[in-house]
């Protein structure tokens, strides 16, 4: 019997050849033609829709592909992944002298790219390494002066979806209960 993918309309074969059988492939126009012809028209194949509650990537392979991602250059300025479990990803960044602003504090820009990023890779972690995977929105709150010292990112992954997905990242320093910034963002799925 022969098979109809409905999106492309091409015919493959299911079980024998068309071409062992004395028959030539034929492309079919339409599903009405397709039925005419004794085609069983097949259902699209998608991947698994990604799960909050399963993991694509461990920390190792989440590191390794961020790696790859960024140029080497600019690698570090984003913080290195610490764990990761379902919904969950922490990393931290040892903030160098490329991140101050006057009042030797962490300028605004550093904490909005490492939130960017730690959303980023949790996202990454359920859906797995899908590097066009794009920020649609970014809301951060910077709430207290980050001093130059280390600084942790907890990201939660709020909603995903097949499209879009909702994190949401406390940045910390000394005690989680002080948060220096708080961000909610949004990203585009391909």
């Amino acid at each position: 019997m022969k098979s109809l993918c409905v999106y492309c309309l091409l015919e493959v074969a299911t079980s024998g050849s068309n071409v062992k059988d004395g028959l030539k492939p034929r492309r079919a126009s339409s599903r009405l033609e397709a039925y005419r012809l004794n085609l069983r028209v097949m259902t699209p194949t998608h991947p698994p829709a990604p799960s909050e509650k399963t993991l694509r990537l461990d920390a190792q392979a989440l590191s390794a592909f961020l790696d790859s991602a960024f140029p080497a250059a600019t690698r570090p300025t984003f913080g290195d992944v610490v764990s990761v479990a379902p919904r969950h990803v922490r990393m931290v960044l040892n903030p160098g002298p490329e991140s101050i602003r006057p009042g030797n504090i962490v300028s605004g820009p550093t904490l909005m790219g490492f939130a960017d990023v730690a959303a980023f890779a949790v996202v990454l972690a359920h859906i797995g390494p899908v590097g066009m995977t794009v920020t649609n929105t970014l809301t951060i709150t910077f709430l207290r002066a980050c001093r130059l010292e280390r600084v942790i990112a907890d990201a939660r992954l709020l909603k995903l979806g097949r499209r879009l997905a909702t994190v949401e990242v406390r940045m910390w320093q000394e005690a989680e209960d002080r948060p220096v910034a708080h961000a909610t963002i949004g990203y585009a799925i391909p």
